[in-house]
């Protein structure tokens, strides 16, 4: 019986200390599943931080195919997010229109990842072409000031009287983009886009805050513009209208630079850089008597129709001419440079044109005034073999019937 007693004692011991070692290894179980689960939200939360650079960063300009990653955290986003890309809509109210002339545009595709863009000079500090989600962009990475120059054919004495500058920025949490102008006598200027867009010695200095939502400001790609007509510099930041310096005073820059204060950390970024001459077309008001606008305001996403909602300053300015004069008709005529096969362009050229009448009669225009045609890489007005004879054949015409 005390055999039997010690024998149960025994068996009821090993079986506590077993349970206990159970749960034991039951709780490193789960504690490692919890760590894995804080680990997984934690690189979830990273990368849906990446996501923010928005759709806009899966597409690259000009009509030839990409072959960016399709990101499938994107599909979580919705139209009022911060990290939604902006519509037509939104831009309903844009009144720039780029120049007629393109004098300098790159959007870093034709560049290796990690080396330094071959289209543009160090003038100071650091710089590196990079990528977010697989779109290549400009990463100014140290100096104060950092600071980058467009190649030219002509070093300086490039830049015209009037002219337009327009980019995409992405507001990190370090430091905003700077446009330098270097003057035709001493003296630089500058202009900063950012949560405030503001100038550095003029003969007046101005500043503004961007008037849209500025909790979401950071982490997120925003586009930059600028226009100088005669004495007057409008600049903007996505689809507002920021400060106006009304008389800029003697303003007569000869080339440009892009800078700013810029680390490792957060470091400048830009992209989509284009530089134009004329000063914004303006033909609101008056009696057309042209046989056509050449526009290069119009753009669209890469290898598609889909209108870029900056292009509605143009759209803006077409709407309005037809406006004024109400007897008018347009043939909308779209071009592409030669990159791609040659009847893809075609077929692209037709679907794009088709797009912006869609887009004018949706804003107002009786369909029976607009035909559409598309002739491809058929009619350049450039050569193909630079960035900016490429960027001068992408163009929307209209021609008048």
């Amino acid at each position: 019986m005390k055999k039997l007693c010690l024998l149960l004692l025994t068996l009821s011991f090993l079986a506590v200390n077993g349970h206990s070692q159970l749960l034991k290894k039951l709780g490193d179980k789960i504690k490692d599943k919890t760590n894995q689960r804080v680990d997984q939200k934690t690189d979830q939360t990273i990368d849906k931080g990446l996501d923010k650079t928005e759709d806009a960063t899966k597409k690259k300009d000009g009509n030839s195919t990409s072959s960016a990653n399709t990101n499938t955290n994107s599909s979580n986003e919705t139209p009022d997010s911060p990290a939604a890309p902006p519509t037509l809509k939104v831009y309903a109210n844009y009144d720039f229109v780029p120049g007629d002339t393109v004098l300098f545009e790159d959007n870093f595709m034709d560049d290796q990842d990690g080396e330094f863009p071959s289209h543009w000079g160090l003038e100071a500090g650091q710089g590196i072409l990079n990528k977010m989600n697989s779109i290549p962009a400009f990463f100014l990475t140290e100096g104060n000031y950092v600071r980058v120059s467009p190649r030219m054919k002509v070093e300086k004495n490039y830049i015209p009287a009037n002219f337009t500058v327009e980019f995409d920025f992405y507001a990190n949490s370090g430091y905003s983009p700077l446009i330098l102008f270097q003057m035709e006598e001493g003296g630089d200027r500058n202009i900063q886009f950012g949560e405030d867009v503001s100038t550095g010695y003029f003969t007046k200095d101005f500043s503004s805050p961007y008037p849209g939502d500025r909790e979401h400001f950071r982490d997120k790609w925003h586009h930059a513009a600028l226009v100088k007509k005669g004495s007057q510099i409008k600049c903007y930041v996505d689809q507002y209208r920021v400060l106006v310096m009304p008389d800029c005073g003697v303003f007569k820059p000869v080339s440009l630079q892009v800078g700013g204060i810029g680390d490792a950390t957060n470091p400048i970024i830009f992209k989509n850089f284009r530089l134009a001459s004329g000063g914004g077309m303006n033909m609101i008001g008056k009696k057309f008597t042209e046989s056509k606008i050449v526009t290069h305001g119009i753009n669209f996403d890469v290898d598609k129709a889909t209108i870029k909602p900056e292009s509605m300053g143009t759209l803006n300015m077409i709407v309005q001419v037809m406006k004024d004069n109400a007897d008018i008709k347009f043939e909308v005529d779209g071009h592409t440079d030669n990159i791609g096969a040659a009847a893809h362009n075609l077929t692209l050229s037709q679907q794009r044109a088709d797009a912006v009448k869609d887009q004018l009669v949706k804003m107002g225009i009786d369909a029976s005034r607009l035909t559409t045609k598309g002739f491809g890489d058929t009619k350049p007005v450039s050569d193909n073999t630079t960035l900016e004879g490429k960027a001068n054949n992408r163009r929307v015409e209209f021609v008048k019937m």
